[in-house]
């Protein structure tokens, strides 16, 4: 107890009496310490210059010289640095140095002032003012020569002056006074502006908006603007204060400090003179919309939306693939001209904007301004008000905005201040959507905001303009939701909740009733907001979820005059008995367009393919041709009973030989080195025309293009009936061949299985061969697994469900098919996954077929992917299911670490993902092999068990690993105990360094050189 109260008394005495024994002042030969010693503290003892570590550590190394506010507070409040870009470690000084300079002196001179040197530097003193300045002056002249406040680094104080010369460089981080890459400095372009550049390129400007009633927040407040021009408090009596963004009235900036943070944030900070803490009054840019440029042209910025960017409404993104990751630098384009064919003279308000400055600013009336802007085509829209809800200073009663470049740095949701838009947009690309928009967002057919417009089936929404720029809401289980997205040719919105982790599933929170046409499409999408006021405050999130509608019946209508906006309809009875707009004859409703198109159309694209199981055949309008169609039926009904009872007499008569010749007339067409017309009677799924694939796929249209594997291109295309297909089309240079490509037909089309991707159909044409299989929205498993921002979206509970699946596939393959299958490229990338995250096996070009009795098979031309292969497949060329096992092992430990196998690096030792997987598990560590996102959520028990089952799945042994149905039984097991693996083929990675090569490396590489290894597809 004596102790403590006796150092309270000695801390009390040392800040109270070191002002009184301190010194201000530096002279020749009396220079400061790294080692220790006093500070030199300023007069009043508000400032203390010396020896510092960022991290307020007791290590030597990485120290610095600086000036911060003697309070004792920690971690010290730091506003110059000298020495920022060369710390220093111990036995060095801070002092003036033999040519009159201010210098570092160590092992070597540094300089900090660069002056002409003198020979009495004796007659020089350094001295820290009571404002924080740092000045080197010399007695002998009485004059000033050098002082910090001219040389800041990322503070400034108030009685410094803005210039043209004066900088505020941020530190590289907060623990890190190294030069960043942020800079605050006057804007050489626009008076009495400012800006911060990142990287020298435009991040944030101050005065880019309008003004209105209230200072817009990206103006400089008049305190700090005072501080910055180092005008006295009397020249300002007549300045009034401003309510800042914490409603705090500023009117003194005597114990303030303006910051370029390391985060690219301008902060102004103001010290309460009773309790000496610092108070955060005024930040730029205060979110994502304000940084400068943040969504490019035509485009609007919400803060609020989990996907900040949007186009605005006529306009489309310029690069589609990279406007879909995140990138919005490059902006959007326009759908059509504003003058021409396409030009007219229409306009769409968009309410509640804040829009950057205009190019003109006329004082005329609103018909007079809506002409001003016809009468170019470079204007891009204007804007109308009052002068006192407008500009300031201005003489007329109206003033009217006019912008002729590109728009640029526009927001929505602004309310407070926020003018009414009106842009210029052929209304016509909104279309027939009798909803319109709701400020910069079209509510396409059939949503409904309200009773007289959209299918009232479709209702919920509400669109509210008078506060905000068109929000919207849904209303579902009693709830209200934000809608922040709207796509129409998904087919789907995204909504926002309070809060829900990533991956969970949203349809209980909804409960959206069966009858509804709306449905969850979506888990929980969680995104973290990197971009909050202070890097050390709380993680703010967005929270959505998706739901898509169903595709609509005809419009409702109440008389033919509901009709009018429905081309080619007429206001009739429908089915249901309610009254709809239905089309007129030779055309039907397309409910994907939500328009009738001409049944001559859908009828020529239709005949260029053979029809679809999948597509449903026009009922005739004609008896005569229902009397023949009918009895047709009942002919081939009768002809296929007939048919099947032979079959089946058949297989009862020899099972085994019917078999035989099935899986032998299959090998017989695989390995035939040609394709002939005939050929296409043994092949079970439709055959498509080039003809239909060109128009499905809009001539290989590039927007269309899902991706490139070794087989060639992958493109995204729609029937037309709107079902969305996925066509792989075989590139002439590939090295894949006709081959593999007879592989894929007819093995998928006589295998059946959930866990397998589904054939749609084939097209061959000359020397166009391509595959058409079902769509799967959420592309491949590695696409999940090796991202690190969509990892999180995969709990435990999904990656288990999807490593079952994949099993459960392989089980089918191996056993339970008519055809007994070895995949032979099992890998990530070949499991898809579709809207449901349910795994689906594809890309059965390398498969190969085995006989009834047939357990290993051998080939000379050895095809697979690195990483994958088992060892005696790829070292001697023989298969057999065990080699999917090995696969199934890869992709089993890839799953649930989150580590690719071929591209797995570990400091420590040379070991592949397989290797330090057997490693953890030797040393009893097996859970360190989870990511970290993962091990927080996953059940230890299965987790270990996986390891278990992965590692005795990649044994070097064939006969050691468990067949598919051992693996399933296994992973599904309850029981304590399972096999012990022996140690994995590949522990060591391929890519050793010559001296680390042992002879077993060289027996590998030597017997790879003399096999034909080709990589997988």
């Amino acid at each position: 107890m004596f102790f403590h109260s006796f150092s309270l008394c000695v801390l009390f005495l040392y800040f109270c009496l070191t002002p009184c024994f301190a010194t201000d002042t530096i002279t020749f030969g009396n220079p400061i310490h790294s080692s220790g010693g006093p500070l030199i503290v300023s007069a009043t003892g508000k400032f203390a210059l010396g020896f510092f570590t960022p991290n307020n550590g007791s290590s030597h190394r990485n120290q610095y010289v600086g000036i911060w506010y003697h309070d004792g507070s920690e971690p010290k409040t730091v506003v110059w640095v000298a020495n920022r870009d060369n710390p220093v470690s111990n036995s060095t000084t801070f002092g003036i140095g033999e040519d009159g300079n201010i210098v570092l002196s160590g092992t070597s001179s540094r300089p900090i002032s660069n002056l002409p040197g003198i020979s009495s530097p004796s007659t020089r003193t350094l001295k820290l003012l009571d404002s924080g300045n740092l000045v080197l002056t010399d007695v002998s002249s009485s004059s000033m020569v050098w002082q910090s406040f001219l040389n800041p680094t990322d503070t400034f104080l108030p009685g410094m002056k803005i210039s043209a010369e004066l900088v505020l460089t941020s530190w590289r981080s907060q623990l890190d006074p190294t030069t960043g890459s942020f800079v605050f400095r006057q804007d050489g372009d626009r008076d009495n502006q400012y800006i911060i550049t990142n990287n020298e390129l435009p991040y944030w400007k101050s005065g880019l908006y309008l003004s209105g009633i209230f200072i817009t927040n990206d103006e400089i407040p008049p305190p700090m603007s005072s501080m910055l021009q180092n005008i006295s408090k009397e020249k300002r009596k007549k300045a009034s204060s401003l309510i800042v963004t914490n409603q705090t009235r500023i009117n003194d900036y005597s114990n303030t400090r303006l910051v370029m943070g390391s985060d690219g944030k301008l902060r102004f900070f103001r010290r309460d003179n009773q309790t000496d803490e610092w108070f955060l009054m005024w930040w730029e840019p205060m979110d994502r919309c304000s940084v400068f440029d943040a969504c490019g042209t035509f485009s609007t910025c919400n803060n609020k939306n989990r996907v900040p960017c949007k186009c605005l409404p006529g306009f489309r993104p310029q690069w589609p693939e990279n406007w879909n990751k995140g990138d919005f630098s490059e902006g959007c384009i326009r759908k059509n001209p504003v003058c021409g064919q396409h030009g007219g003279k229409d306009f769409l308000k968009l309410s509640n904007m804040k829009v950057p400055k205009p190019a003109y600013v006329l004082g005329v009336n609103e018909n007079e301004c809506r002409r001003r802007c016809l009468d170019t085509c470079h204007c891009q829209a204007y804007s109308f008000a009052e002068t006192e809800a407008y500009l300031r200073g201005r003489t007329s009663n109206y003033t009217c905005g006019i912008w002729t470049d590109d728009l640029k740095n526009f927001q929505e949701s602004y309310a407070t201040g926020g003018l009414d838009l009106n842009l210029r947009v052929p209304l016509s690309e909104i279309g027939n959507r009798t909803c319109g928009t709701c400020g910069t967002t079209i509510i396409p057919y059939p949503l409904s905001t309200h009773p007289t417009c959209g299918d009232p089936d479709y209702s919920g929404f509400d669109c509210q303009t008078e506060y905000d720029t068109g929000l919207i809401s849904f209303y579902a289980n009693g709830r209200t939701y934000r809608v922040s997205r709207i796509d129409q040719e998904t087919r789907k919105f995204s909504i926002q909740v309070e809060k829900c982790r990533s991956g969970d599933s949203m349809g209980k929170l909804l409960q959206l009733p069966r009858s509804s046409p709306f449905s969850v499409s979506s888990v929980c999408l969680a995104t973290k907001n990197n971009f909050s006021v202070d890097s050390l405050g709380d993680d703010e999130w967005f929270y959505e979820v998706e739901i898509g509608w169903k595709p609509p019946l005809e419009p409702i209508c109440g008389s033919s005059k509901d009709c009018k906006v429905w081309p080619d309809t007429s206001c009739n009875v429908a089915a249901g008995g309610k009254k709809r707009c239905t089309c007129n004859r030779s055309t039907k409703w397309d409910p994907s367009q939500a328009s009738c198109i001409l049944e001559s159309l859908e009828s020529a694209v239709n005949q260029f393919r053979v029809p679809e199981p999948l597509e449903k055949k026009k009922p005739p309008y004609l008896i005569f041709l229902g009397v023949i169609t009918a009895m047709l039926f009942v002919f081939c009904v009768a002809l296929a009973w007939n048919l099947t009872r032979r079959r089946m007499l058949n297989r009862r008569g020899n099972l085994e030989l019917s078999l035989c010749n099935s899986e032998r007339r299959v090998i017989d067409f695989i390995n035939s080195h040609d394709f002939n017309e005939d050929d296409k009677k043994d092949i079970d799924v439709p055959h498509f025309s080039l003809e239909s694939i060109l128009i499905a796929t809009e001539n290989f249209a590039e927007a269309n293009k899902l991706g490139q594997g070794g087989f060639g291109p992958v493109y995204k295309a729609k029937l037309p009936r709107g079902q969305e297909i996925a066509i792989k089309r075989l590139s002439r240079g590939s090295g894949q061949g006709l081959e593999e490509f007879k592989n894929e037909v007819v093995l998928i089309a006589k295998l059946q299985h959930r866990n397998l991707v589904r054939l749609l159909g084939y097209c061959v044409k000359g020397y166009e061969k391509m595959l058409i299989y079902e769509y799967m929205p959420n592309k491949s498993l590695d696409s999940f697994i090796f991202d690190r921002s969509r990892c999180v979206l995969l709990n435990w509970e999904m990656r288990m469900n999807i490593v079952f699946g994949i099993a459960r596939g392989l089980l089918y393959l191996h056993q339970d098919s008519r055809l007994r299958i070895v995949h032979r490229d099992l890998k990530t990338s070949n499991i898809l996954l579709d809207d449901e995250m349910n795994p689906k096996i594809s890309d059965f070009g390398l498969a190969r077929i085995f006989g009834g009795k047939q357990i290993e098979a051998n080939t000379e031309r050895v095809v697979g992917t690195y990483g994958y292969m088992s060892p005696e497949y790829a070292l001697n060329g023989f298969f057999s299911i065990k080699s999917d096992v090995f696969s199934f092992g890869v992709v089993l430990l890839e799953t649930i670490s989150g580590k690719r196998n071929t591209g797995f690096y570990q400091a420590e030792q040379p070991l592949s993902l397989l290797g330090y997987a057997w490693r953890l598990w030797r040393e009893g560590r097996a859970l360190d092999l989870a990511e970290q996102s993962l091990r927080e959520t996953c059940n230890e028990n299965e987790y270990l068990r996986c390891v278990n089952v992965g590692l005795l799945c990649v044994q070097e042994d064939p006969s050691d690993r468990p067949t598919m149905s051992n693996v399933l039984f296994m992973l599904g097991s309850e029981a304590p105990s399972l096999p012990i693996p022996k140690q994995p083929a590949y522990v060591v990675r391929r890519s050793l360094s010559g001296s680390a090569s042992s002879s077993s490396q060289q027996q590998w590489n030597a017997e790879l050189s003399s096999s034909t290894l080709e990589e997988g597809r």
